[in-house]
């Protein structure tokens, strides 16, 4: 144990922080020197934020390779304020997963998982999962072996059989809170069978930590969660502001911390940061693309393969998508954190995501999001990996069309498995589709 906590301080703490402190500043200066030499004009300054966003992440990263602390896996859509307050560290695959897709690298980790014959039809973040693991390969950072499995099925029921298949690999714990469907407000008796979980989630989590929560961590770890949650809405809706100073595409990046680091001061710390750099640019109008005639939202996980090529696309036709569903999904719900009763409140949150509400409730995000972002035209990302996510999306897109007489539009595609994609025929339509908001707002101006 001596040995590894001195690996720890050496290669984390002393040489791995002043690596990714160097290096951050670097990454700087480079964005400021695209801006002024870059022959490509359809994007407005780079969001210079986004340099320390990569040096917090990577010090999370760097941290799990070489800690010492208890490891918990847990699901986005899991409550995690308590494993915080007992100091683990925590890992989130589906986060490992999408920055494999971003960094297109994984293509060979699904087929690697393929090859123990996992279908093709499973969630590519499954299957990048299990390719690391099962081969032994970690392309983006070294994964911290885990001491306990926490998952919630408030996102999919998908996480069930991933994380018991995990669980079972490494012959540890696993933590299951069973979240009932909310169709419409949350009754009583869901919020009480949800804290009893809790309360007998919170002694296994204990028993393996080897340590008692304390109400005053937890209660710190809370008003983090809530703080970082409330800027986070706040970033996301600085769109509002025509040019938006933000896209779509920069919120999945800029995502991590809330999803990975929630609940740290260094979370809280960096969205101050990049929200003071968004006021600045809203009170200069300085948009994130140039030109922003069209205002788009989309739905669903990103194409995490294709997000530069997309962004590329329709900036090149006056068009940002501001907004999207899934990254608004993070912030929406922070109203509900009160660090002072934070059972209650954590189970109204998690209880109350947005995957685990009506096809209907989800009509209305979009509906709230459409008038007050001013937005001209969905984009409906119709997710191989993510079935729930994408249930009632061809409705929806009709009753926007018909309710708001907004052009909704269905593009097929997986987060992050790019084998079935072609990017060319889906330019195509999406040429299409923003003509004919070019023309119905043509219309309206000519009347």
């Amino acid at each position: 144990m001596i040995i590894k906590k001195l690996k720890y301080l050496i290669n984390s703490e002393l040489i791995g922080k002043t690596f990714l402190r160097i290096n951050s500043l670097l990454e700087k200066r480079k964005l400021k020197k695209r801006q002024k030499t870059k022959k490509d004009k359809l994007f407005g300054p780079p969001v210079y934020s986004s340099s320390e966003m990569k040096r917090l992440m990577s010090q999370h990263y760097l941290r799990g390779a070489y800690t010492t602390k208890k490891v918990a896996w847990v699901t986005s859509g899991g409550p995690v304020e308590h494993l915080l307050a007992l100091d683990y560290h925590l890992f989130y695959p589906e986060n490992h997963a999408a920055l494999c897709g971003a960094r297109k690298l994984s293509t060979e980790l699904i087929e690697d998982s393929e090859d123990f014959s996992y279908s093709q039809d499973i969630c590519s973040y499954v299957k990048i999962n299990f390719g690391g693991v099962l081969k032994n390969r970690d392309p983006i950072a070294r994964i911290p072996r885990p001491d306990l499995i926490l998952t919630c099925n408030n996102i999919c029921q998908t996480v069930l059989y991933w994380y018991r298949v995990i669980a079972d690999i490494y012959k540890i714990p696993i933590i299951v809170i069973d979240a009932p469907f909310v169709y419409d407000s949350v009754r009583n008796h869901q919020r009480e069978y949800v804290k009893k979980q809790l309360s007998g989630a919170i002694e296994v989590m204990e028993r393996i930590a080897g340590k008692n929560l304390s109400e005053k961590k937890l209660s710190e770890v809370m008003h983090y969660s809530k703080e970082a949650v409330s800027l986070w809405l706040k970033i996301l809706m600085t769109a509002r502001h025509k040019p938006s100073p933000i896209t779509a595409f920069d919120t999945f990046i800029h995502m991590g911390p809330i999803v990975n680091l929630r609940g740290e001061k260094s979370t809280v710390q960096y969205y101050r940061q990049l929200l003071a750099e968004l006021e600045y640019r809203t009170r200069n109008n300085i948009g994130a693309i140039q030109n922003e005639e069209i205002r788009l939202l989309w739905d669903n996980l990103p194409i995490w393969f294709m997000l530069r090529e997309i962004s590329t696309s329709l900036a090149g036709k006056n068009t940002n998508i501001i907004a999207a569903t899934f990254s608004y999904a993070w912030g929406e719900l922070a109203p509900l954190m009160d660090e002072s009763r934070p059972i209650d409140s954590i189970a109204d949150i998690y209880l109350q995501v947005l995957l685990n509400r009506s096809t209907f409730s989800k009509l209305e995000t979009f509906k709230k999001l459409i008038r007050e972002l001013d937005i001209d035209g969905i984009i409906l990302h119709s997710n191989r990996s993510c079935k729930p996510y994408s249930l009632g999306q061809i409705d929806q897109r009709n009753r926007v069309a018909s309710d708001l007489n907004i052009p909704a539009f269905l593009i097929e595609a997986d987060q992050a498995d790019s084998r079935d994609f072609n990017f060319n025929q889906a330019n195509m339509r999406l040429e299409a589709f923003i003509e004919e908001i070019k023309e119905r707002k043509w219309k309206r101006t000519a009347q």
